[in-house]
């Protein structure tokens, strides 16, 4: 609504080269068909998020086993394991908050290319560190490595996007940075399926977590290189740096895609402030973050906790290795016919749909699924499970046809090229503040409400999130990057 900018004059913007047959620049970037490189972005920035999601979401299963092995420390059945669990399953999302603004604010400053690719050095010594350098019972060493590993994910978030979107052509933006993102969905599926095999293997249940955690070092170490390797995306080289002539090099050394080098198209580059004191900015930055603060303790909470709530379902004599068993196998149960396929129905429709009827949508039906769930408490028990699983599936579902997917999408959409590393960070930031409080204070909801509390809880801050999206959010479906971020009105004030 509030991100709707005036008509451009843009003589102001380009001029190509008398007599050129070549199109300039931005049009080529705005036009050019679905191609290899942007296939090639794809698979460097999604592999990063495939990890991110597993980091994340595999620490519930691993937290389930760890009392099983001696981990007095985190038995959730005194006060202080409850509080140290919920500490180490909510620190990396504690400090993604840092990392997605910090990240976010060097992009901008330093560039894409200069930065690209230490998120993921991080988060692979975070996540080896967790597995092998962490002794039993040392609860805080545990936390520092998870820290460490959450910078490189809320860096990660900053980033990705960004990248992706900056590469991407007009029409099938949506789809190539939802791609990016929908790569979380199998991470979601990967990790408990890996903890059944290693859990079902036999072997000793010490190295199944310390392997659990380790595999997340896997699939972002192979990527490391080619994120370094990565051009700077014309686009920033353009509306930052102001060098057309370098910006169209690097689009054809990195695309083969031949442009006029002589077109002249002036820069948009803004203070970072300009975030905070411009009205349609702060305004739809409260839409971005506000939104993912609000989604994102629904997701994590529920995902990270999900061998809890999957626990109510198993009949209270089958306890211990079995229990994680069976809540692990409900947990692949939603993932995989709920949330995965959520995911990419949203991906590959939102150039379609639209970016604000998908959200509207999904935090709609969040709200009835959590109501449901919440006003009928009879069915969280073993005797309902079937009942029981179809509604918590399909919440997940609408959350990533819905809220999930569309606020990754949304932030380098609806940001200009030099606040979009701090505008996406900033919005990430607002996420995992939600996740992070969402994944600390489950336990002590549950504790103290039940988990029919917990889902009225999610269910009000759905119907929240719903008007916060028809309220401050735009629709950028169908415009160019430049239109819809605001650049093009940032050369107007700067002509």
């Amino acid at each position: 609504m509030y991100n709707v900018y005036l008509s451009i004059d843009y003589s102001i913007l380009m001029s190509n080269k008398e007599g050129s047959d070549l199109p300039d620049l931005m049009d080529s970037m705005d036009n050019a068909s679905v191609g290899r490189f942007h296939y090639k972005t794809w698979l460097l920035a999604g592999m990063g998020f495939f990890t991110d999601a597993y980091d994340l979401f595999i620490i519930g299963t691993v937290l389930a086993i760890m009392p099983l092995v001696g981990w007095s420390t985190l038995n959730t059945a005194t006060a202080t394991g409850k509080y140290y669990t919920a500490l180490v399953g909510s620190t990396a999302l504690l400090s993604a908050i840092i990392g997605a603004v910090l990240f976010g604010r060097l992009l901008d400053m330093l560039g894409r290319k200069a930065i690209y690719g230490i998120e993921l050095v991080l988060l692979v010594i975070g996540a080896l560190g967790s597995a092998f350098l962490t002794p039993v019972n040392s609860t805080f060493i545990l936390i520092a490595w998870r820290f460490l590993l959450g910078i490189g994910i809320g860096g990660d978030y900053a980033t990705s996007s960004t990248i992706m979107a900056e590469y991407s052509n007009t029409k099938s933006r949506g789809k190539l940075v939802g791609m990016v993102f929908s790569m979380q969905s199998l991470g979601l599926v990967v990790g408990p399926a890996i903890a059944l095999g290693l859990m079902y293997s036999g072997i000793s249940l010490t190295l199944v977590w310390q392997l659990l955690l380790a595999f997340g070092a896997i699939p972002a170490a192979f990527v490391i290189y080619g994120r370094r390797k990565l051009p700077e995306p014309p686009r920033y080289t353009l509306n930052v740096k102001g060098k057309t002539k370098e910006a169209a090099k690097t689009w054809e050394q990195y695309t083969g895609l031949k442009v006029d080098e002589d077109s002249q198209i002036k820069p948009s580059k803004a203070k970072w402030s300009k975030l905070f004191t411009d009205r349609t900015f702060m305004l739809t930055l409260i839409g971005t973050a506000g939104t993912w603060f609000l989604m994102d303790w629904a997701l994590y909470g529920n995902s990270i906790m999900s061998q809890n709530i999957a626990g109510v379902l198993i009949p209270s004599s089958v306890t211990g290795l079995a229990k994680i068993k069976t809540s692990t196998f409900y947990t692949l149960l939603i993932f995989a016919l709920a949330a995965f396929p959520g995911y990419w129905i949203a991906t590959f429709t939102i150039d379609r749909i639209g970016r604000k009827p998908i959200q509207t949508i999904g935090f709609l039906f969040m709200a009835a699924t959590f109501f449901t769930l919440g006003l009928a408490p009879y069915i969280q028990s073993a005797a309902y499970a079937a009942e029981f699983l179809v509604i918590y599936g399909m919440s997940y579902f609408f959350i990533e046809f819905g809220p999930n997917v569309t606020t990754f999408i949304y932030p380098p959409e609806v940001f200009p090229t030099s606040l979009r590393g701090l505008g996406t960070g900033a919005s990430a930031a607002g996420g995992k503040t939600g996740a992070f409080i969402g994944t600390f204070l489950d336990l002590f909801i549950i504790a103290a409400f039940g988990y029919s509390g917990l889902f009225l809880l999610l269910a009000m801050f759905a119907v929240l999130g719903l008007i916060l999206t028809v309220v401050l959010l735009p629709e950028p479906k169908g415009m160019n990057l430049e239109e819809s971020s605001g650049d093009n009105r940032l050369r107007q004030e700067n002509a």
